[in-house]
């Protein structure tokens, strides 16, 4: 794919050798559909083929930086095999074309990160919150295990304790908090989060680049050797789009109010 290629994505140069990339459904705060979903899988493997980039910034248009999965996505998902092996697949190479991406990202995390667009926000090598985003991992919520990157990822940035909490509850967390128990890189003033990014990233763009991209390449070993938890967790995941909370998680989402799983019913 080119970059003229993807439809919901908006590419900009703010810097030299910086790209700018920011999320555009703000409709929907943009959640992703089959098709934003697909761009996120595949944009880093053409970022990497482009010679002129050495650092990558992502953000969200609007008050949001993504709203996760389209509701859409996943009731189409919801028992049918063929559509969660393909749901499956693109939740894999998200994750692992994210940790084997060559250069920087720094993610601006401007405002609702949950879901698929937690992974991006998250799995960014440095992650910069504003002061009243609100970061979570609602699978527990929509019925289903808490797969994607969570099970790699929150561990080694929040301790076990904090990991087993947040994913279990579903709870969302401000930015303020997410920088306290180092979930993210750290946390600015709403207004000063695209800013603080773009700061960071020109340092990075003039650093020394081979330096840099080796350093996180070998970081991110932490991450891929944790290959094997990280694909149980996907295909438990994967397990819960053949069950009926799955459906009650989704009618209770477009409710706004708590779902009624059948799992948790008295018989």
């Amino acid at each position: 794919m080119n970059y003229s290629d993807y439809q919901h994505i908006i590419f900009e140069r703010p810097q030299p050798n910086v790209l700018l990339m920011t999320l555009n459904r703000p409709e929907v705060l943009n959640a992703a559909n089959v098709r934003l979903h697909t761009e996120l899988v595949e944009i880093w493997q053409t970022i990497d083929r482009d010679p002129t980039v050495h650092v990558v910034v992502v953000t969200g248009a609007g008050r949001a930086f993504s709203a996760g999965g389209d509701l859409k996505l996943v009731e189409d998902a919801y028992k049918n095999p063929e559509e969660i092996m393909r749901v499956l697949d693109e939740a894999r190479d998200l994750v692992y074309n994210m940790l084997r991406f060559g250069k920087p990202v720094v993610s601006a995390i401007n405002g609702a990160a949950v879901g698929a667009g937690l992974v991006v926000a998250l799995l960014a090598d440095i992650s910069i919150a504003a002061e009243n985003a609100k970061l979570g991992d609602g699978h527990v919520r929509l019925g289903v295990a808490a797969g994607d990157h969570s099970a790699i990822v929150w561990p080694l940035l929040v301790s076990m304790a904090k990991a087993k909490y947040y994913l279990m509850t579903g709870d969302l967390i401000d930015g303020r908090e997410a920088e306290r128990i180092g979930l993210v890189s750290m946390c600015v003033p709403d207004d000063q989060v695209l800013s603080k990014a773009l700061s960071v990233a020109e340092r990075l763009a003039k650093g020394a680049r081979h330096a840099i991209r080796y350093t996180k390449r070998s970081l991110n070993q932490w991450m891929l050797q944790a290959g094997p938890i990280f694909d149980h967790s996907c295909a438990l995941e994967m397990i819960g789009f053949f069950h009926e909370d799955l459906a009650a998680g989704v009618d209770g989402l477009r409710q706004r109010r708590p779902a009624n799983y059948p799992s948790n019913r008295v018989a």
